[in-house]
């Protein structure tokens, strides 16, 4: 995810649009970026993984939906988890670029040992077309962590987000009461935080925000441990709105700071330091090297 247009230019837009109409609508696009692009080559790392698709009728427009997706299973030669089938992982990406652009980090997160199905919102990919907002991506997230409890029936499930989708993935950990654990990566406190740090930053544009992502608020709410990762130098989302998220959340929890990790490349320096996370967290085994910076 490059750099949102809502960081150069949201604080004037909305004041050039404060009670127009199309405020609510600007936000969504400027958040979301929605597309049909994937990130550089990353398409070409999907030829193994499965299309699958999630039906269901959405109670935000009344109208059916059809959400694309990405199912790559475990890797049988990856040690099992406490001696137990490989975990599923419902991952959610961030914005601007569809599903395939995730293909690389989807594939690092199954190094870990995870069985993963990736997701399209509604208006990424091949998904249903339309645009987003913060109440369809929490609805589309739901019903895919649905339709994954119902193909992989007593598996322990995870939710994963990385970036906007850390966002959707706390408000999906807040709602439901069946998830093992949750991951988030370079991720945010509230779209007012983010706004906050910006050259625009100290206008009082909180009222004007309609699509808040308060997931400072919702952490607290979250009844499994979470694992919030950041990397050092990321300059899109400053590490100290993940600490922050990290500090609002109840134990069990732990925060890994990647040192040299960009809000791109964090989640592939910092491999090992996730499995050690994630034995220390989770249970799960590790088999690489690398310290939490927190607990």
């Amino acid at each position: 995810m490059k750099h949102w247009p809502i960081i150069s230019s949201l604080a004037l837009a909305f004041a050039v649009l404060a009670g127009c109409a199309t405020l609510d609508e600007k936000q969504r696009g400027w958040i979301f970026q929605p597309s049909d692009r994937s990130w550089g080559s990353s398409a070409a790392l999907t030829q193994d993984m499965k299309d699958v698709w999630i039906d269901f009728d959405s109670a935000a427009t009344g109208q059916p939906v059809k959400l694309h997706g990405l199912w790559l299973p475990a890797d049988a030669a990856q040690p099992a988890w406490n001696g137990a089938k490989a975990p599923v992982l419902l991952y959610l990406h961030g914005a601007r670029w569809n599903v395939e652009g995730s293909a690389p980090r989807i594939r690092r997160m199954q190094e870990l040992g995870f069985s993963v199905l990736a997701i399209d919102y509604r208006g990424f990919g091949k998904s249903s077309p339309g645009l987003p907002s913060e109440s369809i991506a929490a609805e589309d997230a739901r019903a895919a962590w649905d339709w994954l409890g119902a193909r992989q029936p007593g598996q322990p499930r995870y939710i994963f987000g990385h970036s906007l989708g850390g966002a959707v993935a706390i408000e999906l950990a807040a709602r439901v009461d069946n998830e093992a654990g949750t991951i988030v990566e370079g991720t945010f406190t509230s779209i007012a935080d983010v706004v906050g740090t910006m050259k625009w930053g100290w206008l009082p544009l909180r009222l004007l925000i309609t699509q808040p992502f308060e997931s400072v608020e919702k952490v607290t709410r979250l009844g499994s441990p979470l694992l919030v990762v950041h990397g050092s130098d990321d300059r899109l989302i400053q590490p100290a709105l993940g600490r922050r998220l990290y500090e609002a959340a109840q134990q069990p929890k732990a925060f890994v700071l990647v040192e040299g990790g960009s809000h791109h490349n964090t989640n592939s320096l910092g491999q090992a330091q996730y499995r050690v996370a994630l034995a220390g967290l989770f249970g799960a085994r590790s088999g690489g090297a690398g310290l939490l910076a927190a607990h």
